[in-house]
């Protein structure tokens, strides 16, 4: 059962205090070690689609401008127009979901934050300062954020595996909006629940 982590109210050392909320839940995650030598390679081979994805964001900041300017004149058409531009970004990210399906060894609890996340490795692959991309898929709106991230933990298991904690490096304003926005629906989801 996924649990949420607050920021302890007042803390009595330096490490028990928390910048972000967190969540546990279970997320498609995706992770690469970065090669020190090919520091510029694409590690999710997304190249090819690159040009189109930066053509859906720039389509979409301009639709979000014009709703600005058309609220004013027209609340009806324009809440139309904001139900239909989410109906095509949930069917682009369906079709991408689609396109590249996630492995069931790829589903796994994490704890999850806007600053970073930790996870189970079935090996101790990992080391503190380990650089690493990773691109998660996030339930059930199907994101897909990206960041580039350090291990600042590494804690072995019982059954040869790690739990490896993570810092969020290099994550775009967007990826770190949606893990925001999922942290917070995750949260009510949860008050719902109760």
């Amino acid at each position: 059962m996924p649990s949420q982590n607050k920021t302890p109210p007042s803390g009595d050392s330096q490490r028990e205090r928390r910048e972000f909320f967190r969540i546990d839940d279970r997320i498609g995650l995706e992770v690469r070690r970065l090669d020190d030598a090919h520091p510029g390679d694409d590690p999710f081979n997304n190249s090819p689609l690159e040009a189109l994805k930066a053509e859906f964001r720039r389509l979409d900041q301009d639709v979000r401008a014009h709703l600005a300017s058309l609220a004013e004149r027209d609340r009806l058409l324009a809440g139309l127009v904001k139900s239909l531009n989410s109906k095509v970004d949930t069917l682009a990210r369906i079709i991408a979901f689609e396109q590249n399906p996630l492995q069931p060894e790829d589903w796994q609890e994490v704890t999850l934050s806007e600053g970073g996340l930790s996870f189970s490795s079935s090996t101790p692959a990992w080391q503190p300062g380990d650089r690493l991309a990773v691109r998660m898929t996030l339930p059930p709106e199907l994101f897909q954020p990206q960041a580039l991230a350090r291990v600042i933990e590494v804690h072995p298991d019982s059954s040869g595996g790690a739990r490896v904690h993570t810092e969020f490096a290099r994550i775009d304003d967007g990826d770190r909006q949606q893990i925001a926005r999922h942290v917070m629906r995750w949260q009510i989801r949860q008050r719902q629940k109760e």
